[in-house]
Parts: structure tokens; C-alpha cells; sequence
């Protein structure tokens, strides 16, 4: 009788890292272009056994198989995996046997406790940061990189032993993640899946896994808040939501239930036109917070979608706004639209928190009336100082207008030297039909 032989996960995953490629061909895929889904040349088992003997570790079975069976590094998550070799050179042998003092769901005050001579000791010694940042780290190998300060590290030892880790700098309040599979075979295998099946995957493995029914159930199912809100955010990753699950995600919006904010955002990452009446009822709210996540939907979501409506109504709240954060998303929204002018910006621009200034300046680089506007330019520098004129001449340039040389006369010594600002300057003098050497001849400052 003939059998056929049973598919191992290793099958499995050779055969999706196969249709990965095939179905990433353009390597949209974040860090794709980096290992454009190649494995390494396996490791050889020998090889494998040296390597535990030099540094006294018995890695995990599953990554173990993986070096053996599948590759030693190459494609995977992000910007691949790390060949062991590379692997090792980030961590030396004693901090590899260490005890791994990190574990899931470790609450905020041991982590803070935990990197408190990383963040707030400024006179610590290399040698004892290093120790700091040793405990820390303790007992993981660094598998890859995520870019940034993101790295992907593997637990050697004990009671989570093969589980995947996301880190990132020593951040107050922010535990590193562990990932939801419990070894680097499952971990892996859902990476591929999810390219195969089109995912948004930028932040691969920080959400929750499964499909959009699976989720829906682990949300109906759940006992806790904190596993529904997780089960909600799982649903990012999916680009275009079914019409059952829009209207599962209204009605979660409708009731004002804790979740509102992420079915809104849900429903309008699939489609803005759907979360219309959400959108508005967030920018007329009396709350900085509704708006701030009104515009941050439509800067993320609304590039491709007629904004008319929303555009107004934002104008007219303009005298409203109070935040820094809510300004600079005014700003990213309105931009593409052409409706950001000096003078309806002109409160901020002049305003006397310098950092809501600057958010302005910032929001208005593109604007084509500044020669127009140079009486709230002009009350801009007077009341700002040289530090609000460098920073319009960072995102500005140079305005060409007679009564704003003073205050470019008052800086031009700290750009004359820079060719490329040096050229902005003369450009602007010629325009005012003035010789190019006006601000070595022209006496007196307004600072």
C-alpha cells in the first residue's frame, strides 16, 4: 500500500517562503528589498553542536531546527534574520547564559525599575551602563533588526524559552513585547501567511493573530476589555474589512462603548465615505482629543478620498485649536488641498507659545502669498526673535521683501558661510534688485 508522507511545518514553510516571493514580486513587503525572500545555507549540525559547545547553550529545539533545516538567516520579518555567526557578535557569551529577567505582560513599575540606571543615572560609568543594559538583555540572542532602535531578540533560557521579543530603546511606561507564538517555527510561518494573504504587516507580529472571523470571535468570546481591544487592533492588519464587520464596528461607534475610537478608525481604514458621519461628529467635537483623532484618521486614511466637507469644517475651528499635535495634523490634512494661507494660519504664526509657532511655520512652508503676507511675517520676527527667523528660514527660505531685511540682516552672519543658505539670501536680494553684498554693507539690527 502506498503512503504519503505527512508535510512537516518545515515543508510547510519552505513551500510558503516559495509563494511569498512569488506573490511579492515587487518586494513591497517592509524590508523585502534586503533579503528578497532567500534563505541562507543551512547550518550544518556539527556546526550547530560547536557553537553550543563554545558558548555552554542549548538553544531552543525549534530555532535549533530552523538553522538546520531551513536557513541559517535570511528571509524573514522585517529585514531578515541574522546568520547565528552575526547573531553572537551582538552579545557576548556571559550575557547569553544569563538569566532572562524579562517575561509577557511584566508590569510598568518592574520595567521602569528594571532600566532606571539606563535613563536616569547621567553620571553612570560606561562599565555600569553596559552592566544596566546587560540585565536587561540578559539570556536572548538578537536574531534581526526591525530598523531604528527595533531589534528581534530569542529567549535561551527558562520558563519562556524560544519565545520571539521585540525591543526598542529603554523607554519609561513600555515593556519589551513578546510576540503571541511560542517559537520561532509558528512565528515564522505566520509572517508568510500574512504576506500571502496581502496583510498590512508593517509592524509584523505586534498584533493579535488569525483572520477577520477569528478575531471577531476572540472579541465576542472575551471575557476582559483588554483581550477585546486587542482583538479589535488584530483587525488592522486586514487592508479592506467586510460589510458585516463595518457594521459590527458601528455599532460598537454608535453605543459610544470604550472601543469607539478604534471601529472608527477601523471602519474609515477601509473606508473613509463609511466613517463620514463619525469624522464630522470627532471635528465639531468640544474635546481637542476627538479632533486630534478625527485628523490623524484623515491624514493616515484620506489621501485618496474627497475631503471637501471636512476641509471646512476644519477652517472654521482653526481659533480653536489649542494643541501642538492637533496643529501640526491640521496642517498635514489641509496641505494637499492648497487651503493653508499665512493669513488664516496668522494666530499660530504669531503666538506666543513657540512651539505652537513653530508647528505653524512648519504647516505654511508651501504657501505661495508669503510676499503678500509680510505684515504677519514681520509681526512674527518682532515678536519671535532670532530663533523664530532661523526657523522660518529652515522650512521658508528666504521671503523677498524690504521691511523683513532687518531681521534676515540680523542672522545672515550665521548663514553667510553656508553656500547652499548663502545662495537663498542673494537669490532674494536680486529679486529686491539689491546688490548681492546688501547685508555686509547695511547697518543696524532689529535684535
Amino acid at each position: 500500500m502506498w503512503f504519503r508522507k505527512k508535510e512537516t511545518q518545515r515543508d510547510r514553510i519552505a513551500t510558503k517562503l516559495e509563494k511569498a516571493g512569488r506573490k511579492d514580486t515587487e518586494l513591497a513587503v517592509f524590508g523585502a528589498s534586503s533579503h528578497n525572500y532567500k534563505m541562507n545555507e543551512k547550518l550544518t549540525k556539527n556546526k550547530l553542536a560547536d557553537w553550543q559547545a563554545t558558548h555552554q547553550i542549548t538553544l531552543p529545539e525549534p530555532y535549533a531546527q530552523f538553522l538546520t533545516e531551513i536557513g541559517n538567516g535570511g528571509a524573514g520579518p522585517f529585514y531578515g534574520l541574522y546568520p547565528i555567526e552575526k547573531a553572537t557578535s551582538y552579545t557576548g557569551s556571559d550575557v547569553l547564559t544569563a538569566t532572562c529577567v524579562l517575561y509577557p505582560g511584566m508590569a510598568k513599575e518592574e520595567w521602569n525599575h528594571l532600566i532606571e540606571p539606563l535613563i536616569s543615572d547621567e553620571d553612570i560609568s560606561d562599565s555600569e551602563y553596559e552592566a544596566a543594559r546587560n540585565r536587561v538583555l540578559g539570556g536572548m540572542l538578537c536574531i534581526g533588526t526591525q530598523g531604528c532602535d527595533y531589534d528581534m531578540y530569542l529567549v535561551l533560557e527558562g520558563k519562556h524559552k524560544g519565545r520571539v521579543v521585540y525591543t526598542s530603546d529603554f523607554h519609561p511606561d513600555h515593556p519589551f513585547f513578546f510576540v503571541y507564538e511560542d517559537n520561532i517555527l509558528d512565528w515564522y510561518e505566520r509572517w508568510l501567511d500574512e504576506v500571502m494573504l496581502d496583510y498590512d504587516i508593517g509592524w509584523f507580529g505586534s498584533r493579535m493573530p488569525g483572520d477577520e472571523p477569528a478575531l471577531l470571535q476572540v472579541y465576542h468570546n472575551a471575557t476582559d476589555e483588554a483581550t477585546q481591544s486587542k482583538a479589535l487592533d488584530g483587525l488592522f492588519k486586514i487592508k479592506k474589512l467586510s460589510q458585516p464587520t463595518l457594521q459590527f464596528l458601528k455599532n460598537i461607534a454608535d453605543q459610544d462603548q470604550k472601543d469607539r475610537a478604534t471601529a472608527i478608525q477601523l471602519i474609515c481604514k477601509t473606508s473613509v465615505a463609511e466613517g463620514r458621519e463619525y469624522l464630522l461628529e470627532l471635528l465639531h467635537s468640544d474635546r481637542e482629543k476627538d479632533v486630534l483623532s478625527a485628523l490623524q484618521i484623515l491624514n493616515w486614511y484620506g489621501k485618496a478620498a474627497d475631503l471637501t466637507d471636512y476641509i471646512t469644517v476644519i477652517l472654521q475651528r482653526l481659533d480653536t485649536i489649542r494643541d501642538v499635535e492637533t496643529l501640526r495634523h491640521v496642517g498635514y490634512v489641509l496641505e494637499p488641498s492648497g487651503t493653508i494661507t499665512l493669513q488664516n494660519f496668522a494666530p499660530f504664526l504669531c503666538h506666543a507659545d513657540l512651539t505652537l509657532q513653530s508647528a505653524a511655520i512648519y504647516a505654511t512652508r508651501n504657501c505661495d502669498d508669503k510676499a503678500g503676507g509680510w505684515e504677519i511675517i514681520d509681526r512674527m520676527f518682532a515678536s519671535g526673535g532670532k530663533e523664530v527667523v532661523k526657523s522660518a528660514i529652515s522650512y521658508w527660505g528666504i521671503v523677498p521683501h524690504e521691511r523683513l531685511l532687518p531681521y534676515y540682516k540680523a542672522v545672515w552672519p550665521e548663514y553667510k558661510g553656508n553656500p547652499n543658505f548663502r545662495e537663498k539670501f542673494i537669490v532674494s536680494l536680486r529679486e529686491l534688485n539689491l546688490a548681492d553684498d546688501y547685508f555686509d554693507q547695511v547697518g543696524g539690527t532689529c535684535f
